[in-house]
């Protein structure tokens, strides 16, 4: 297997293991993450993202369904399950990530996709489920995410 795929099993099993050092040490200085929560995030907001996500989640089940890698390009399609705010809601997130990496094998770029709706309605109720079709939570989740995220940095 090339480093590229080991980079995506690396990254993943340090989710798992809710371990943002980790998973911050796969990406490349300069790498860029977007996804429909954070929207697009560059350099060292990369890494704090995870940081902060792992620290303050508990109970994260991750399953790297599938994964692949040609050249300096992968992708993979990952599961997370997990609960989620003060209801603790049940949450499986069905995630298509595709990845462009630095010839040694760090993420130089990665893009998630999930289905908004589909994760506003298990996260937060069927409001959200509807503010996610019309297109408005990705909005809203965005804003709240990237207030935390960055108190989360200004903290650190």
């Amino acid at each position: 297997m090339s480093d590229i795929a080991g980079t995506i099993e690396r990254l993943y099993a340090a989710l798992a293991a809710a371990d943002g050092e980790a998973m911050a040490a796969c990406y490349a200085p300069g790498a860029t993450f977007q996804d429909p929560a954070f929207g697009r995030l560059e350099g060292p907001e990369v890494g704090a993202m995870w940081r902060m996500l792992t620290t303050r989640s508990t109970g994260v089940a991750v399953e790297l369904r599938e994964h692949a890698a040609a050249g300096v390009t992968g992708r993979a399609n990952w599961i997370a399950t997990y609960r989620f705010g003060p209801k603790q809601r049940p949450v499986v997130n069905d995630v298509r990530s595709t990845y462009r990496f630095t010839p040694e094998g760090q993420i130089l770029e990665q893009v998630d996709r999930f289905d908004v709706a589909r994760w506003g309605g298990q996260a937060m109720g069927p409001v959200a489920g509807l503010l996610g079709r019309i297109g408005l939570l990705g909005l809203l989740v965005r804003r709240t995410t990237r207030r935390q995220l960055d108190a989360f940095r200004a903290a650190g």
